[in-house]
């Protein structure tokens, strides 16, 4: 079976690399034009690219989909199935219905919920208990085709979105490579989505870092976890606006304010949240300084607390 790949971060690699060490014939790989990337803005190849190349699969990067050139390059690719993770483009009819068995795609959440960008991050924000990744067909609307197979994982309480990105996406490789013979033995399954249960979800952006106390203690935590490696949640304490990546929380209960500091010691910054729920930020950073615990940070910059005006 003839598969081109669509594809641009190290989420769509690994699906790349699992289809080139399990031998598919991998005909042509797409990815986003060469951008300015990191800190010094200077051009880079993308994961997907880097791969690519190493493997000598021809590279393709169109800077629009609906012009025509994707079509022309794809009818000479004669690919027998699209397969499209995290390509970051949306893909015109001409071109998912030019293949013989369509396009899938690798989507990492359980759909329907959680169509969109940053499904991953979502799903630690919102405080799910488990997630996951799904295969479906790709249509006309985004993310609503038909899905043909999942896998299902829990969301561990302390999981960073980072390290929940790592293992989603070494099981949608691993998903993909199982539902690829399915597809062309023609014994797939599809099982179309419930629409009315859909749930779309956005990038996610620094409006989201400030850290909202009024929210149960939990909905905290995973605020916390959810919004690393990047944009990392933060809060201002003793006027300097903090990064935090790591907080417990506690069996206090208070009738404090939410967001009031009620203990800042060796164990960490204890802070009242909703409902009288507390939780203590134990690893901090601030701006220009290395990351470090709470305990040291509170040794060079003491902090008004509740019981220590």
């Amino acid at each position: 079976m003839r598969i081109v790949f669509m594809g641009t971060p190290d989420f769509a690699e690994a699906s790349l690399k699992k289809l080139i060490e399990n031998r598919f014939e991998v005909v042509g790989v797409f990815t986003q034009p060469d951008r300015p990337r990191g800190r010094g803005m200077a051009v880079s190849f993308s994961p997907v690219k880097e791969l690519a190349l190493a493997s000598g699969i021809p590279v393709f990067q169109p800077e629009k989909m609906r012009d025509g050139t994707a079509l022309s390059i794809l009818r000479e690719l004669r690919p027998d199935i699209l397969v499209v993770v995290a390509y970051g483009k949306l893909l015109p009819d001409e071109i998912l219905a030019l293949p013989k068995f369509g396009a899938i795609n690798v989507h990492a959440s359980l759909l329907p919920k959680y169509r969109g960008a940053a499904p991953i991050q979502w799903a630690v924000l919102n405080g799910d208990k488990t997630t996951g990744v799904s295969i479906m067909v790709m249509a006309h609307e985004m993310d609503s085709g038909d899905v043909i197979d999942t896998v299902e994982t829990e969301i561990g309480e302390k999981e960073t979105a980072g390290e929940l990105f790592d293992r989603l996406k070494e099981l949608g490789a691993e998903l993909l490579v199982r539902t690829l013979p399915a597809i062309e033995r023609g014994t797939a399954a599809r099982t179309p989505q419930d629409h009315s249960q859909a749930t779309y979800v956005k990038m996610l952006d620094k409006s989201l870092c400030p850290i909202d106390f009024d929210r149960p203690a939990r909905l905290v935590l995973k605020q916390i976890f959810g919004l690393q490696p990047w944009p990392v949640a933060t809060t201002e304490l003793g006027g300097v606006t903090l990064r935090v990546f790591d907080a417990d929380l506690t069996d206090s209960h208070t009738e404090a304010a939410p967001g009031t500091i009620l203990r800042a010691d060796g164990e960490g910054i204890e802070i009242a949240c909703a409902a009288g729920e507390t939780i203590r930020l134990t690893s901090l950073q601030a701006p220009g300084k290395k990351r470090m615990s709470a305990a040291d940070y509170l040794r060079g910059h003491p902090i008004k607390t509740e019981q220590n005006p």
